[in-house]
This record gives structure tokens, C-alpha cells and sequence, in this order.
């Protein structure tokens, strides 16, 4: 298996977390290469193992393939990949991502007694494992930010669901601790590398003024983030096999109402809108920085940068184009339009030049889930790296603090504060339920 620069053993983990784990896991019987093929196949030691944290729609399709996924037969098809473990709260989720993950295994392998993925309801436990190398967290949103910050500090490399961070505290830790443990870490925020190129054609365009001078920018979607619930009433019994207090993690305890929905502390554009705004930041060439002032126009976020770009958190007007995570780039010299169905602009011959040899050329992946496994191997940036993940979760999280407070506010994208503004620094973070901190 692949074990690149791991810093932290599983001892040391557990001792530093300090919470305890029981039992001690057996390293899982790695598939041979021959098992997968002759020739060109990955031999067992060069296999990146990898867990599964979440076994709802997203974690299943990531593992086996399925929509938003991209990956045809998901990472258990891939020969290079093993996965040893799979984690959900809900028994009966994690218990048939496990079976299935062995059954496949087995039919590959003529081996019918195959069973060596384990499945945990408890993530630590998989974070525990030394053979894993990298996870894939696909969990309700407020955990997305606390399990890839244990992941990196358990010397993992991390693909995690959008959104980064339900608060900026949270993505400023996650990015903190990938950069101080060497991990590799992927945004699920897929459109820079699929849909044909679209996003990346028009982020392209729009780098090399082919709308002239950049004026606005049409997110479509506005900020968002979080709210802890405050619940009363009688709580319903939780249904047999699922550990509620364990779903709940860092949020406070409430009673369980039948409701455990993935965005179920989200409000605003929380769900969708770090796809947007990590679309605009790739256009404005911001993916190291963020806006300098925000405000609230027509009961919708609006943000201003250096370079004296407005990007409003709302769809162009009488368009419907940029609904599917994108939006509209506005220049002196015309627009464009982009979304997972669609890349038009008008002038309509702003698209149909094509990007010359010597005009800017962004990254380019084809694969989300490729691009995290090749640069698994290289050691190198993926496309969604830590730093651009945080920054556009940060737009998508500063929209949210000025939804709430209804005024003119002004952000140091260096220090990552708001100026001379107490009340509105206080929003950059959500406090905790113990144990859980980060």
C-alpha cells in the first residue's frame, strides 16, 4: 500500500485525539495484481487504499458509481484502489456498502469467503486503520470540516464533499492542518475538471478578455451557512441501528423529530453555492484570495474585490443560464454564460475563437476522482487543492455573515477578518459540542 510522508501512527493518533478507540484492527488481505489483470496493472504494495466515511447517496456513488460521481463503476472499479473500509452511522448503510464492497472483490478474486473490508460505525475507527491512506467523507455538512482536519492529522490524504467548512474557523483549520501533514487534499467541487471543459473554457475566456474589461460577475447562487437548531419538544424514538448523538458530532444535542437530513443545520445557499463561487473565484484569478467588501442589494449577497469586480449572489437578469453551478461573466466587451449544460456568450463569437497557444492556460483535469488519485502518487496540488477549496467556501460562508446582518461590511482577505468589526468576527466561527473541536 501507498504510505507517502505519514507523520502520525495510529498510537500516537489515538493519544493525541484523545479519544479512545476500542479494539485493534487486522490489516485487510490485499488483492494481488494478477487477480485484476496481466500487465500494466498496479502490483498489491502500489495500491492506494482507501476508506469511505458516509454511505449515503454521495459515499455510494463515489465507491461504486453513480450520479455527481463521474468515475464509471466508482473507485472500486479502479485496479490502483483498494478500499478497505467503509464508515456510517446508520448500521444497515455501512453493513451493505461493506458486503457489496466484498462481494466485488471476491468475484474478482474467485474467492467467495472474500472479507477483508471492515465497516465502523465509528469514523475513528477507519481514521485508526495505519493501512489506510486516503478517505473519502461524504457525511451531513457539519461534519465535513472536523473529520478531513482528524484525517489529516491521522496522516491521510482527503477527498471531502462540499461544502469545505459550514464556518471560515473551521476551513482555516482543515487548510492548516493538510499544509502542516503533507496531505493531499480534493474539494468535491468537480466542475473544474468535468462537464466537457465547460467551466474551464469560460473561466479561460474571461482570464484572456475576451469580454473585455471584467466588470460583474452573476453567481446565480447566493452565500449561505450554518445555524445551530434550538429543538424543544419530545424527541421520537431513533430507528434501530443508528447512533444519533454520533450523527449529531459537533452540533448541539437536540432531540431526534424524525429528521436527519444532510443539510439539516444549513440555511442560504449552503448546498450548492460553493460550486458557483468556486467557479467565479477560477475566473477572477482569486483562488488565493477573496473579496474586500460586502453588502446586501435586493435581499441577496453582494461582493466587491481589489480589482474593482462586483459579484452579485443572484442569476443575471431574465437569464436561467448559471443555475447548475455557475453564472454569468460580464465585461466591456460582451458575456458569457456558463453551467453544467450549457457554455453561450454574446456576442456569440466569443466562444467559438478558440484558446490560442500562447493565451492563459488554466490546470486541466478530466477526472475529479483521477486527478485525487494521481496526485496522491506525485505529491502534487490537485485542482481543487486545501487553499482553494477554504477560499471559495469562504465567499460562500462571508455571504452567509452578511445575510445575517443586513449591512455594509469590509474583509481583509490576508488576515482573514472582518475591519473594526467585532460582531460580525464573532460569526467566523461555531462553537462546538464537546468532545469535538478543532
Amino acid at each position: 500500500m501507498m504510505n507517502t510522508n505519514r507523520k502520525t501512527s495510529r498510537r500516537n493518533f489515538l493519544r493525541c485525539s484523545g479519544l479512545a478507540l476500542s479494539g485493534i484492527l487486522a490489516a485487510p488481505s490485499f488483492i494481488p495484481a494478477s487477480a485484476l489483470g496481466k500487465g500494466g496493472h498496479s502490483a498489491p504494495n502500489d495500491r492506494i487504499v482507501m476508506g469511505f466515511i458516509g454511505m449515503g447517496t454521495m459515499g455510494n456513488g463515489h465507491l461504486f458509481g453513480g450520479a455527481w460521481t463521474y468515475l464509471p463503476g466508482g473507485y472500486i472499479s479502479r485496479d490502483d484502489v483498494q478500499v478497505a473500509a467503509v464508515s456510517d452511522v446508520w448500521r444497515d448503510k455501512r453493513e451493505t456498502a461493506r458486503n457489496k464492497v466484498n462481494e466485488i472483490y471476491a468475484q474478482k478474486l474467485g474467492k467467495s469467503d472474500y472479507d477483508a473490508c471492515k465497516a465502523f460505525a465509528d469514523f475513528r475507527d477507519l481514521l485508526a486503520m495505519d493501512e489506510v491512506d486516503a478517505v473519502l467523507i461524504a457525511t451531513p455538512i457539519h461534519w465535513h470540516a472536523v473529520m478531513a482536519y482528524m484525517a489529516a492529522k491521522a496522516g491521510k490524504d482527503i477527498y471531502c464533499e462540499k461544502p469545505t467548512a459550514v464556518s471560515i474557523h473551521e476551513s482555516k483549520a482543515v487548510r492548516k492542518a493538510v499544509k502542516e501533514n503533507k496531505r493531499i487534499y480534493q474539494a468535491g467541487t468537480q466542475q473544474r475538471s468535468e462537464y466537457e471543459g465547460k467551466f474551464r473554457t469560460a473561466c479561460e475566456l474571461v482570464r484572456n478578455g475576451r469580454v473585455g474589461e471584467l466588470k460583474t460577475v452573476y453567481a446565480f447562487c447566493d452565500g449561505g451557512g450554518a445555524n445551530w437548531l434550538e429543538v424543544t419538544g419530545d424527541e421520537t424514538p431513533t430507528p434501530e441501528g443508528f447512533d444519533w448523538d454520533l450523527w449529531l458530532g459537533p452540533a448541539p444535542k437536540i432531540p431526534f423529530q424524525g429528521r436527519a437530513d444532510a443539510h439539516l443545520f444549513g440555511f442560504g445557499g449552503i448546498n450548492w453555492g460553493q460550486h458557483h463561487y468556486d467557479i467565479v473565484q477560477w475566473g477572477l484569478d482569486a483562488d488565493r484570495t477573496g473579496p474586500v467588501e460586502l453588502d446586501m442589494e435586493e435581499g441577496r449577497a453582494v461582493y466587491r474585490y481589489t480589482n474593482g469586480v462586483t459579484v452579485y449572489g443572484r442569476p443575471y437578469p431574465d437569464e436561467k443560464i448559471g443555475e447548475t453551478g455557475g453564472g454569468w461573466f460580464v465585461g466591456t466587451e460582451g458575456r458569457i454564460g456558463v453551467d453544467r449544460e450549457h457554455l453561450v456568450s454574446h456576442p456569440a463569437g466569443i466562444v467559438e475563437r478558440p484558446i490560442g497557444a500562447n493565451d492563459i492556460h488554466l490546470y486541466h483535469s478530466d477526472s475529479h476522482s483521477g486527478n485525487f488519485i494521481d496526485c496522491i502518487r506525485s505529491r502534487k496540488p490537485t485542482i481543487c487543492d486545501a487553499e482553494t477549496a477554504h477560499r471559495s467556501a469562504s465567499v460562500l460562508l462571508l455571504g452567509g455573515i452578511v445575510q445575517k446582518l443586513n449591512r455594509k461590511l469590509k474583509w481583509d482577505p490576508v488576515k482573514e477578518e472582518f475591519i473594526n468589526d467585532e460582531e460580525a468576527n464573532q460569526l467566523l466561527s461555531l462553537t462546538m459540542r464537546p468532545p469535538w473541536n478543532i
